[in-house]
């Protein structure tokens, strides 16, 4: 498909908008229509995918301004012209911030969030704000807007609770995405998607004008994109020190230049990569044929590194890790005193508190996943015992990279397809099947997901590229090189 001109929009990449740009057979108004129709053909109509909870009334006028500032002196920034959507927890001061719930519809919060600031002055376009399970918890079901389609399988999620980040970047709705994850709520929804998605180092992007930031620590902006290079460039411009995000204080002097400059399609040439095997997914079902399904993916993942030029360990084992992640508890304390620095930041929040949202009448209409993860405090003592499982965990994992020296741990980014939505809405319940959670357990290491290929019946799945603290740079470019190697991005057939 293309605007009008012979530049085809359809998974063009950043550097392919700024080629045409270039040439002159794009302009930023063209691309963003081109988006804003396929939103109302396919995202609100046709499969009704459901990603995008409100659009930018002012983009067209932000593109007219882009194109002519591009006219008179080239590009305004690395991301000139390039239209982004962001998960509808993260402010965009032109639209509103509902958490995809009823309790903050119509909420107006007047103002950017520290990393929309960065990328609009680096010249990205924000044009829509996308579906999220409802305040940010589990797949991507809502009180204010339904549940949002996997794009492979309409009758399935799109994971969460990123999932309306993931569904639009692949259906190409936006050219890329912003997503947030404190579980798995990044790397799900991209490989659920067939997208490539990264959760960076703890410390590395703000969380200034989120929901769900400091002073809690679990959550990570990340980009969401349909190509690894597309994920680098967002990273180069979000990465940051902010002051009112002290978590970003423990990036200062550990982020590197570039992400994007160094990708290679030798990424992999003689780096040893550590298989892990052991099964960690959130309720995962080892003995069912969806299981199996994703393994043999996995296991031929493994081949294909390994033909890359990696030299793999497999399998290697981390000691005691399920006993650790089992002691995962939240910072209920951490939690309620972010949710009253958010509603204190915005220009109109309807709650100032957690307690109060739970008084609200409107509570009542709120996904069980909500309910479940807002009634399901841990105690202090839970949460001492985390962090200090935490912190003990942290040189198990550092200690069995070096001893066996790893340049990486690959494992699956989820052990399971994308579930069904009926029985995500409906009792039991069915929420983040097979995904696992080592790298939030951990907080301060970076993982990248990439495709790995499709099911028998045609369902996505992915591999996991995890590291040490703030090695990004590394995760970045050794999934760069098995997304190239193997090309596994397939574009959905919407209609």
């Amino acid at each position: 498909m293309t605007t009008g001109t012979d530049f085809n929009m359809i998974d063009a990449t950043i550097a392919d908008i700024h080629a045409a740009y270039a040439a002159g057979t794009l302009t930023a108004r063209k691309l963003v229509e081109f988006y804003f129709d396929r939103i109302e053909k396919l995202d609100r109509n046709g499969p009704n995918i459901n990603s995008v909870i409100s659009t930018n009334p002012e983009a067209l006028a932000q593109a007219d301004a882009l194109d002519e500032a591009f006219a008179k002196s080239g590009p305004v920034g690395p991301l000139h012209g390039i239209p982004l959507a962001m998960k509808d927890q993260g402010d965009v001061k032109e639209m509103p911030t509902t958490m995809g719930s009823v309790l903050f519809k119509d909420h107006m919060p007047g103002r950017d969030s520290f990393v929309t600031a960065k990328l609009r002055d680096a010249g990205a376009i924000f044009i829509a704000k996308t579906t999220l399970g409802e305040m940010g918890a589990g797949d991507t079901h809502g009180s204010l807007f339904g549940s949002t389609r996997c794009v492979y399988d309409f009758d399935r999620t799109a994971g969460g609770s990123s999932g309306g980040s993931g569904a639009a970047a692949s259906a190409n709705f936006c050219a890329a995405a912003i997503g947030q994850e404190g579980f798995a709520s990044i790397r799900r929804p991209s490989i659920w998607n067939g997208i490539a998605g990264m959760r960076p180092s703890a410390g590395l992007v703000s969380r200034g004008g989120v929901y769900a930031g400091w002073p809690s620590i679990y959550g990570s902006l990340g980009p969401m994109a349909r190509t690894v290079a597309d994920c680098a460039k967002l990273l180069d411009v979000m990465a940051g020190y902010d002051e009112n995000d002290p978590i970003t204080a423990h990036g200062v002097g550990n982020q590197a230049d570039s992400y994007a400059d160094g990708l290679s399609t030798d990424g992999l040439k003689g780096k040893r990569i550590g298989i892990l095997r052991t099964v960690m997914g959130y309720h995962t079902e080892p003995d069912s044929d969806d299981f199996k399904q994703v393994d043999a993916l996995f296991n031929k993942s493994v081949e294909d590194m390994a033909a890359a030029g990696a030299d793999i360990v497999d399998p290697i084992e981390i000691p005691d890790m399920l006993e650790y992640l089992s002691k995962r508890a939240w910072d209920t304390v951490g939690d309620e005193q972010s949710f009253r620095d958010y509603a204190a930041g915005s220009a109109n929040s309807p709650f100032a508190s957690k307690e109060e949202a739970m008084a609200s009448p409107l509570y009542a209409q709120v996904t069980n996943g909500v309910t479940t993860r807002w009634a399901g405090s841990a105690t202090p003592e839970q949460y001492a015992a985390y962090q200090k499982a935490r912190g003990d965990f942290m040189t198990i994992f550092l200690n069995t990279m070096a001893r066996l020296g790893l340049d990486a741990i690959v494992h699956k980014a989820v052990e399971h397809t994308p579930t069904l939505i009926s029985d995500g809405t409906a009792p039991p319940f069915v929420d983040q099947k097979g995904a696992p959670h080592l790298n939030t357990f951990l907080i301060f290491v970076p993982s990248v997901v990439v495709p790995a290929g499709f099911t028998p019946d045609g369902l996505p799945a992915g591999i996991t590229f995890l590291g040490r603290p703030y090695s990004d740079a590394d995760m970045l470019n050794y999934a760069y090189a098995y997304e190239q190697a193997t090309g596994h991005r397939r574009l959905p057939e919407l209609g």
